[in-house]
């Protein structure tokens, strides 16, 4: 496999005065270039971060500062081509969603090309996230670790506390940018550059490789006004504009419906920065990153539709992995305030799982994933219950939003009932009750998962193709 098989993510971000908690909430959903691409979620401890580190897919290999953190981690279920973790949150509560692989054009590839044996989205959440203490601590490490080693893919990185959200742009070998969202803010990425309007004289908002301004003037890479690092580094191709574009488009069109009514799903336009028109929520962000196009002509699922046909590339689809939401909460203490919500497989067919971060362990049915199928672990499952769905769209989506709802529902009720019972526990006896916490968490969203595939399978056997009764002769 190559690292374009990881590169259809697409990413929402929701800055603390605009969610519905005053959280900060990060999220992206991890697309492979394969339905099935097995995945885990687990929580590695200080004593198992390598020291020597070496990629699987280049020859990139580092020796790691001393003294790293815990972290959670989402990896591959196979080690054969890299960890690929993904998605996380680290002790001092800093969380990190890497990569929404992104585009750039061929006059930044000949001015700064990608760099063979530099490192990639296989290795990023392992060499940066136990070494940060703050999101911008995050930026400024891969910064450093670009100018040293350079990267053969260009990526969108995101970064978060209690306080900032950063989204950091690469572009070429070696350069980049990255701006702080506002707190007020929303932004959807969707497999491009972002990123408009630099600002180099606003160093809260925004920061850039050294040598970014020489290196664009030197090589005429702005063919425009100001500095916008979206026209100047990224694309602009037929292939944007069905794959890629489309999801912004849907996105703000679900947070804005009165400004994107009379937009494209083609449009090069749409903006990077966004303000909602209301609050948002933990089931809007999936729902969003659910999305088929659903109640406008392009739904693949639409009972005249042809999928085949379809012009836009969905965001919630069979490549679908998992979706990690991270969600840093100001309203309790530190040490209980970082959940990392899970779902696994196609998401319009699967539900989100609320786990707290400060654990010893991870569930056992979320961690143990192998590359054989096994409809008793959450990856799975999910699976399963997404190949049913598709074929059977119509007959058993009631099912499936009925389940949706109840997990959701328990969810919440989960994170409310546990904040309450580990409140006056701390150091080990406190990560303890939060290991347990999600071990219960897990143990009763997979009786529900399982309860519905036997449902599911139940239902359509009947009507299956070359299903015969003796009601025939």
């Amino acid at each position: 496999m190559s690292a374009s098989n990881h590169s259809s993510c697409t990413t929402l971000l929701v800055g603390k005065n605009a969610s519905y908690d005053g959280a900060t909430l990060i999220a992206r959903n991890e697309d492979a270039g394969e339905a099935v691409h097995p995945k885990k979620f687990v929580v590695v401890h200080h004593e198992d971060q390598p020291v020597d580190y070496h990629a699987k897919l280049s020859q990139f290999s580092i020796t790691l500062p001393d003294q790293p953190v815990r972290y959670t981690s989402m990896p591959d279920a196979a080690t054969d081509e890299g960890i690929w973790g993904e998605a996380g949150v680290n002790l001092d509560n800093v969380a990190m969603s890497a990569t929404e692989t992104i585009t750039t054009n061929a006059r930044i590839l000949g001015a700064d090309p990608f760099v063979k044996n530099g490192f990639g989205e296989e290795d990023l959440l392992t060499i940066t996230l136990p070494y940060i203490k703050t999101a911008r601590q995050g930026v400024q490490r891969v910064g450093q670790l670009l100018k040293k080693y350079g990267t053969y893919e260009s990526n969108g990185i995101i970064f978060s506390d209690i306080n900032e959200i950063w989204y950091m742009e690469t572009a070429g070998g070696h350069h980049w940018v990255a701006q702080r969202i506002p707190d007020d803010a929303y932004v959807i990425a969707p497999n491009q550059t972002g990123i408009q309007e630099v600002k180099f004289d606003d160093p809260d908002n925004f920061m850039y490789s050294a040598d970014l301004l020489k290196f664009v003037e030197k090589n005429h890479l702005n063919l425009g006004e100001g500095f916008n690092f979206r026209k100047i580094f990224g694309s602009d191709t037929q292939l944007d504009h069905h794959y890629n574009t489309p999801r912004a488009w849907f996105g703000q069109r679900y947070f804005n419906p009165k400004r994107v009514a009379n937009q494209s799903p083609e449009s090069a336009d749409l903006p990077f920065i966004n303000y909602a028109d209301r609050k948002i929520t933990i089931e809007d962000i999936k729902y969003v990153l659910s999305s088929h196009y659903q109640d406008t002509p392009y739904d693949p699922f639409a009972p005249s539709a042809d999928y085949h046909t379809n012009p836009y590339r969905p965001i919630g689809f069979n490549r679908n992995q998992e979706l990690s939401i991270l969600q840093i909460r100001p309203y309790v203490p530190k040490a209980f305030a970082a959940i990392q919500w899970i779902a696994f497989a196609a998401n319009p067919f699967n539900t989100l799982a609320p786990f707290y971060t400060n654990i010893l362990d991870t569930p056992d049915c979320y961690r143990d994933t192998t590359t054989l199928v096994d409809s008793h672990n959450a990856y799975w499952a999910n699976r399963l219950i997404s190949l049913i769905a598709a074929d059977h769209y119509s007959e058993v989506m009631a099912d499936i939003e009925a389940y949706q709802q109840a997990t959701l529902a328990y969810g919440h009720q989960r994170i409310s009932r546990i904040d309450k019972t580990v409140a006056d526990k701390t150091g080990g006896d406190l990560m303890q009750a939060l290991s347990q916490a999600n071990e219960r968490t897990a143990d009763r969203i997979m009786k529900d998962t399982e309860d519905l595939l036997t449902k599911l399978v139940t239902k359509v056997s009947d009507h299956s193709r070359g299903a015969f009764t003796r009601d025939h002769y």
